[in-house]
């Protein structure tokens, strides 16, 4: 399967954040992982789904033992 390469305006759509809160959360290292090709920030499609899936995860209330 070959997932396809998206641009910053696409993943924040995907993920309704503001474009400028991705750009931030790629300067901090908290938002999904991106890529350079020459000058243009890129994410593949696979690493933003399973960046989503892991924020679904840790907000999730761990089972009371």
């Amino acid at each position: 399967m070959e997932d396809s390469i998206l641009v910053p305006a696409e993943v924040a759509e995907m993920t309704r954040l503001p474009l400028g809160t991705l750009r931030y959360m790629r300067h901090c290292g908290t938002g999904p992982r991106s890529f350079k090709l020459g000058r243009r920030v890129l994410y593949r499609q696979g690493d933003v789904e399973a960046w989503i899936a892991s924020q679904y995860q840790a907000d999730q209330p761990t089972p009371a033992a």
